[in-house]
């Protein structure tokens, strides 16, 4: 082990005799630290390394699922990206793509909802009153609700993912896993669902790249709401025997649980977002 001359720690003010300060982690200052040489090696350095977790991240999310919830449970962290961040990030990919391909996945706007989703008849009602409150046409009302729930899909979608949790903990009870574990797997579980997301708002605007327009085939759209399940299905019964160590047809019947309860509260978020919308448009 190569010695280190002690040196005074400028955080703690300790004396030193290792290559970091063990109190506070600080290393000593070194000449080329403040030169434009040493500034653009740390620049590097950062986002090579974030590069790579990230990397790292999402492909382990992707081709193991489960990993990244055992990893982070039992302390290995250093190689991956928080759950939180990786949420984040995911989110990011999907609306990205969702915006560059006109997708309207949880962006979806007033005349969808009144025409194309399972609660068109339902909510037929609720935007009939809410003109006869506003005393507005219809094509304003739409107008003020498709740019607000733009917004609102973002920034509450963390409520999704986390709303998945308690259903977690209701079917895993016996596992005697702390709360905080389920959200946790929760995240990472909806980190996946969003970059399955991206995948599949990208597929139907594939014609785009030729000049055509986004296909509106309700095929294609009842195809790939199958697919998307089945992934999210296979996930779960990959992800819960690493999590939970649970096995056979307990694992089965689980997995089958998770993968409704999960499509119902990406459904419910949906509604949800109808109705915020709506009545604060």
């Amino acid at each position: 082990m190569t010695a280190v001359a002690a040196w005074v720690c400028p955080s703690c003010r300790g004396t030193v005799s290792s290559a970091y300060c063990p109190r506070c982690g600080e290393r000593p200052l070194h000449a080329d630290d403040l030169t434009l040489h040493g500034l653009a090696l740390q620049a590097l350095e950062a986002v090579t390394n974030v590069d790579g977790k990230l990397l790292r991240s999402l492909r382990s999310l992707a081709t193991r699922p489960g990993l990244l919830t055992l990893a982070f449970i039992e302390g290995r962290r250093r190689a991956f990206i928080g759950p939180v961040s990786l949420f984040l990030v995911s989110n990011v990919i999907f609306f990205a793509v969702e915006s560059l391909t006109g997708g309207t996945i949880f962006a979806t706007p007033l005349r969808s909802h009144l025409h194309t989703q399972p609660w068109s008849e339902t909510v037929q009602p609720l935007v009939a009153g809410r003109l006869a409150a506003l005393d507005i046409p219809l094509d304003a009302l739409a107008a003020r609700f498709d740019a607000l729930i733009a917004v609102q899909a973002r920034s509450l979608i963390l409520v999704m993912a986390l709303a998945f949790a308690p259903v977690q903990a209701a079917v895993f009870h016996r596992s005697r896993r702390s709360f905080a574990v389920h959200a946790v797997f929760a995240l990472h579980l909806y980190a996946f669902m969003l970059l399955l997301f991206a995948v599949a708002t990208a597929v139907p605007a594939a014609g785009m790249l030729l000049g055509r327009t986004r296909s509106t085939s309700e095929a294609l759209d009842l195809i790939l709401s199958a697919g998307l399940l089945a992934a999210c299905g296979v996930y779960l019964y990959r992800a819960v025997s690493v999590v939970y160590d649970t096995r056979g047809a307990v694992r089965l019947a689980q997995a089958v649980a998770l993968t409704m309860a999960m499509a119902a509260i990406v459904l419910g978020y949906r509604f949800a977002l109808f109705l915020l919308s709506l009545y604060f448009s």
